[in-house]
């Protein structure tokens, strides 16, 4: 109760002092990269219910022939990797979280097609709520591997508790501007679970 009553004022106060960047950052995406500026997909939350998870777009709509998008390092722009490096592109998962499918901290959402890849120890990720920020992001963030990720996301859903999510937010501000582990060797992100593992 505490933690989504945390979720709820912080996320709204959030989006009302954010406000002014939220339409800098929107008109610089529809100036760089198109409409629309958001980037809506959808993720599993807490039990593996799916939900539609916004952000703000950091890639082109660039398809190839056959209609399929290309690969990333194939839309990625460096307007795009400098917004991705600042984790502005997150500030709309505030709605998520003021909507209830996401909470402040908690293991990233991933997508939905992973979902059948999960051991049943990394599956336990999914017990508590995800979140815009998490203890694997504050810990390697994208330069880590899978299993590490994974074993750091369930350390949290057992360790969870309101002093480590504070610790964890204060370490994401860290983490952001010193801009680590952005993305994984080789890949404008991170790769896909199990391509490299």
């Amino acid at each position: 109760m505490i933690k989504r009553l945390i979720d709820i004022v912080v996320s709204l106060l959030a989006l009302i002092i954010l406000s002014p960047i939220w339409l800098f950052v929107a008109f610089l995406i529809s100036r760089n990269l198109g409409r629309p500026v958001f980037f809506r997909q959808k993720r599993p939350g807490k039990n593996g219910k799916v939900f539609e998870m916004i952000k703000f777009r950091t890639m082109l709509d660039a398809s190839d022939k056959a209609g399929n998008l290309l690969p990333d390092k194939d839309r990625m722009t460096p307007f795009g990797t400098k917004l991705r490096s600042t984790s502005l592109d997150e500030l709309p998962e505030l709605f998520n979280v003021l909507k209830g499918d996401m909470s402040l901290v908690g293991p990233r959402p991933l997508l939905v097609e992973y979902l059948d890849k999960y051991s049943p120890e990394q599956a336990r990720r999914h017990e508590v709520k995800p979140g815009i920020t998490g203890y694997a992001q504050v810990n390697g963030r994208n330069a880590v591997s899978w299993q590490e990720r994974f074993d750091m996301d369930v350390w949290y859903v057992d360790n969870q508790s309101l002093w480590l999510d504070l610790k964890i937010l204060f370490k994401t501000v860290i983490t952001v501007v010193k801009r680590d582990g952005v993305s994984q060797n080789g890949h404008v992100t991170m790769s896909k679970f199990g391509e490299d593992d």
